[in-house]
């Protein structure tokens, strides 16, 4: 394993220059595809680096200190904020994706602080509802480019998020910003407006895969949502522990903990099985993607970047069983009659606040007053409503539909 030489330098990403300043501290070894701190592509906007922290390590704090990320707290995940204190939010399902990108970006030597950091940022750019307030707010924003969440997530980190006097956003590294903007692979033509305004800024190179370590964080996603949406659909009682344990994968997590635990109560049974189908899931993607970095024998973070294909993957088999298992939870869980209607109140508080934000742009706070008075005509005009409303939690914006608009019967917050 190597790592790039310390230097007393950092880089400006606006013209490549080397800029005098303080160095980050010192890295630990890395493989040689992981993305080393000290060999960053920098920040769009110098600064002098933590002499205490790496650069990916401050990204991270920066993200976890933002208000974006405080808000996760009281944002869906499937079941809408206030129906349950059981029941996962955006917040804990981004920390649960975290601990398990620092455990495989370990394993597999890479830089766990990069891992974590997009790991954590990866659903900053979701809206009230979940899913479903993301779908309502695209289909209105569609005269207007439309809404996604991971541009989204750009756009609060790049823009939104005003705290710091020397810029605005949380000015993060560029390998942050690619892994949030690649979230999901390779972004294809034509980008979302927000990627291509900030791609005239900073070029976050959206047609090649990202770093091994935002490939990580991505299927982290993955494991944390199909493990513990099970363990929150049986905390509903939408479905039984029994028919759980003839889903593939699970039905030999059952039949273990049976073996070992003969006689074992119910609550503790089904967690014993979860918790070894959550191994599961972690033990398959770090084998595959050994096997993959070990076949391409890649010299470099870019030639993970460049290499065609992800790394990072479950093995076919694995990926084959999910698909039965997430068949089973949208038919069981996220259509399922109670959720369907919580869905429809959520859709109709997007669908009339937008209209009447747009109308009445006036309502918004005071701290919108200056975006607004220099929007020019009704598309920024829309997009400005359209981050307001992408920053609500669901209380929030059930609070502001019943005092701007009126209350929906059977949706409190």
């Amino acid at each position: 394993m190597t790592t790039a030489p310390r230097s007393d330098a950092r880089t400006d990403v606006r013209s490549g220059t080397r800029v005098p300043g303080a160095a980050p501290a010192p890295s630990p070894s890395f493989a040689p595809y992981a993305c080393d701190p000290l060999a960053t592509r920098g920040r769009l906007h110098p600064e002098e680096e933590s002499r205490h922290r790496s650069p990916f390590q401050r990204d991270r704090d920066r993200i976890i200190h933002s208000s974006a990320f405080r808000r996760l707290k009281h944002k869906t995940q499937v079941f809408i904020e206030h129906e349950g204190d059981y029941f996962r939010t955006r917040l804990t399902h981004s920390i649960e994706v975290a601990q398990v990108a620092r455990t495989i970006a370990g394993h597999l030597g890479l830089n766990v602080a990069l891992a974590e950091a997009v790991a954590l940022a990866h659903d900053l750019g979701h809206p009230p509802f979940g899913h479903t307030g993301e779908e309502a707010l695209d289909r209105l924003m569609q005269p207007h480019g439309g809404f996604d969440h991971n541009a989204q997530a750009i756009r609060i980190v790049t823009s939104l998020e005003r705290h710091y006097a020397s810029f605005d956003g949380l000015n993060l590294t560029w390998e942050t910003l690619e892994g949030i903007a690649k979230h999901n692979g390779p972004v294809p033509e034509p980008a979302h407006y927000a990627l291509q305004d900030y791609a005239a800024w900073h070029d976050l190179e959206l047609s090649t895969h990202a770093s091994a370590e935002a490939q990580v964080a991505a299927l982290s996603d993955d494991i944390a949502y199909n493990h513990h949406d099970l363990h929150d659909g049986l905390r509903a009682e939408l479905f039984s522990t029994a028919e759980l344990s003839e889903l593939p994968v699970l039905d030999r997590c059952f039949a273990e903990v049976d073996r070992t635990y003969p006689g074992l109560d119910l609550y503790r049974r089904r967690h014993e099985a979860l918790r070894r189908f959550f191994g599961v899931l972690v033990e398959d993607v770090i084998a595959v993607t050994e096997r993959n970095l070990a076949a391409l024998a890649p010299g470099s973070a870019e030639d993970v970047r460049h290499a065609g294909r992800a790394m990072a993957r479950f093995s076919d088999g694995l990926w084959a069983d999910l698909h039965v298992i997430r068949r089973f939870l949208f038919e069981r869980m996220y259509r399922a009659p109670d959720v369907v209607a919580m869905r429809k109140r959520a859709t109709r508080v997007v669908d009339e606040l937008f209209p009447y934000l747009c109308a009445h742009p006036a309502d918004l706070p005071k701290q919108w007053r200056k975006d607004i008075d220099a929007a020019d005509g009704d598309t920024a005009i829309a997009r400005l409503v359209s981050d307001y409303i992408a920053g609500m939690t669901d209380r929030f914006a059930i609070q502001t539909h019943e005092r701007l608009i009126g209350g929906i019967e059977g949706f409190d917050a």
